[in-house]
């Protein structure tokens, strides 16, 4: 194992995100410098990171050049190639490894290795050809849904399928390219667990979390979620699985569905810090992207600890259709906290900011942080 790497050294970060602005925050707290790369010019990250590389992500040459200036390098987001950061890996450290990011990164590889590894899931089936669909729809019937298997995110790249005579018109629709097949699950509700797993194998997580979506997009994450302690050691066990059997230093999110019956079903992974763990920001001891820091750099995990029960709410780009939001009411609130991320086109579904707010439990967490973020509506 290789020595910590201390404050003072750089972290490197494909991607200039939100998540990287975050990471680049918790960073410059402990005394590292950060880098970040990227195509975009004044990123979120990029207007607090120490160095701001331009480049693409499929030139591997630059993205090597860029590892070979950095002492740890990590990513936020996954549509990086593996030739990317098989280039990184020999320039510098790579955490989490790229083998972690080639399995998340397309559906199909991540199902068939959950699969592998007797991780529960939805029914599914990948879909390759028009046989694959007729096969997946007569085996796993519908309701149904059709997602791509690269490049989804926030409902993006799907479609439901109620009826088996629209299939193959769904598939049309998504291209005809390699996709997953789902069986439709019945669930209660959607939890995800924020885990990291340290270079010595230690693990640490964030708690059991409940996210409530609108149009694809995560809306509201409180926590903890309110379900049977039972339900949560599961959840929390099948996150340390993952970490565990993948060999992940880093953090690292597993969305998952709780059903009717009780049983958790794991959806998908997100091998960096996540939507639903920017709670912990506030609301704990330790954040997510200090965690993921510590983690890649091989310093022990600290304490994820959370103060009181919370509830984080997504700003989007909506909430500027009718001006500018009004921050001036949201300043007389004293119990709620404002994340914004520096970008400066505000577009129907993008992601803008964040609140959080913390109560006494966790539905009145979530209710103060949705009144919380209506008052920044102006009317038209």
């Amino acid at each position: 194992m290789s020595a910590p790497i201390l404050p003072g050294a750089t972290v490197g970060v494909l991607g200039s995100g939100q998540l990287g602005r975050m990471l680049a925050i918790a960073a410059r707290q402990m005394g590292y410098g950060i880098a970040v790369y990227s195509p975009d010019r004044a990123s979120p990250a990029g207007q607090l990171a120490d160095r701001e590389v331009i480049g693409a992500y499929d030139d591997v040459g630059a993205i090597a050049a860029f590892a070979s200036t950095v002492d740890v390098l990590t990513f936020e987001f996954e549509n990086i190639s593996s030739a990317a950061t098989d280039a990184a890996s020999s320039a510098t450290l790579v955490r989490p490894g790229g083998w972690v990011l080639h399995t998340t990164q397309q559906r199909a590889r991540e199902k068939q290795w959950l699969a592998a590894h007797g991780i529960p899931t939805a029914p599914f089936a990948v879909v390759r050809t028009p046989a694959d669909l007729q096969s997946a729809v007569a085996a796993i019937g519908t309701p149904a849904i059709l997602k791509t298997a690269s490049f989804g995110y926030d409902g993006k790249g799907q479609r439901r399928i109620d009826d088996p005579g629209v299939a193959g018109a769904a598939w049309d629709a998504l291209g005809n390219t390699e996709c997953v097949y789902e069986g439709f699950v019945d669930f209660t509700c959607e939890v995800s667990v924020v885990a990291a797993r340290s270079a010595r194998g230690a693990f640490a997580h964030h708690g059991v979390v409940e996210n409530v979506h609108a149009q694809h997009i995560l809306d509201v994450t409180t926590a903890p979620a309110a379900v049977p302690h039972n339900v949560a050691d599961e959840a929390v066990g099948l996150a340390r699985r993952i970490l565990e059997a993948l060999d992940v230093v880093g953090v690292l999110c597993v969305e998952m569905f709780v059903t009717r019956e009780g049983r958790v079903l794991v959806n998908e992974l997100a091998p960096r810090p996540h939507n639903s763990g920017h709670f912990s920001i506030d609301a704990c001891v330790t954040s997510q992207f200090e965690q993921q820091l510590r983690a890649i750099c091989g310093l022990d995990l600290a304490d994820p600890g959370q103060h009181r029960p919370a509830a984080m709410a997504n700003l989007l780009g909506d909430l500027w259709e009718g001006g500018e939001p009004d921050w001036a009411r949201l300043a007389g609130l004293g119990d709620v906290k404002l994340h914004l991320y520096g970008k400066r086109d505000a577009r129907p579904g993008r992601k803008m900011g964040h609140l959080t707010a913390l109560a006494e439990t966790g539905a009145a967490a979530a209710a103060r942080v949705t009144a919380a973020r209506a008052l920044l509506r102006r009317s038209r």
